[in-house]
């Protein structure tokens, strides 16, 4: 399906979007961009739906042909005391505040935001793959989470965190309880062990996201 370019052609829009909100470990990163208005790049997609190389390859060129981007993270002690949704939030924040231009509307992917600097938001369920800045501001925050993630594998290669990239895989799953957990992972996201240690079948992950 190809890509919206705008939800609203009378405004400057910012599409901002999350990467990591369901990992065990790890920040939560986001991103915004805002594209020159009648921008368009058929390649720019949901970054789930795009190999490692070709969000390596796209991350830059958003990079180069956005107006502006910003980008922010929001460590795992913020997440366990403010809770992974309200971190998210915040992350987003964050990343509208790095932007060089003021945004007059800001498209959200997901369903839940809080207002930010008094400028009118639309969230979109599925946002990224609908709208080209939504799936620029994926892809930005993916690549960028994904980096981080591999330079923390090599202080912790134990998680496997250059493949898993801190989600609840069956392998960083018997890393955790091997090893148990290090300071990058989120204490509010619990593993309950209770239902099968020997994982044959997979433990319930728990995340507190309210």
């Amino acid at each position: 399906m190809k890509l919206k370019r705008t939800f609203s052609k009378a405004f400057i829009e910012a599409g901002c979007d999350e990467a990591g909100r369901g990992c065990l470990s790890g920040p939560v990163v986001a991103a915004a961009v805002v594209f020159p208005k009648g921008f368009y790049d058929k390649e720019i997609n949901d970054s789930k739906k795009l190999s490692e190389k070709n969000r390596r390859i796209l991350a830059e060129k958003i990079k180069s042909k956005a107006l502006c981007y910003g980008i922010a993270e929001v460590d795992v002690e913020t997440i366990d005391s403010h809770n992974i949704l309200n971190a998210s939030i915040h992350a987003m924040h964050m990343a509208l505040e790095k932007l060089s231009l003021q945004p007059e509307l800001i498209l959200v992917d997901g369903n839940r935001f809080s207002p930010y600097a008094f400028t009118p938001h639309e969230c979109i369920v599925g946002g990224d793959a609908k709208y080209l800045s939504i799936a620029a501001a994926s892809i930005l925050a993916k690549d960028y989470r994904d980096c981080l993630m591999d330079r923390l594998h090599q202080q912790y290669p134990q998680y496997g965190w250059k493949s898993n990239r801190g989600y609840a895989t069956r392998s960083h799953r018997e890393a955790l309880i091997q090893h148990g957990p290090c300071i990058h992972h989120r204490k509010s996201f619990r593993l309950d062990y209770s239902v099968e240690k020997n994982l044959t079948k997979s433990p319930v992950v728990l995340p507190e996201l309210y």
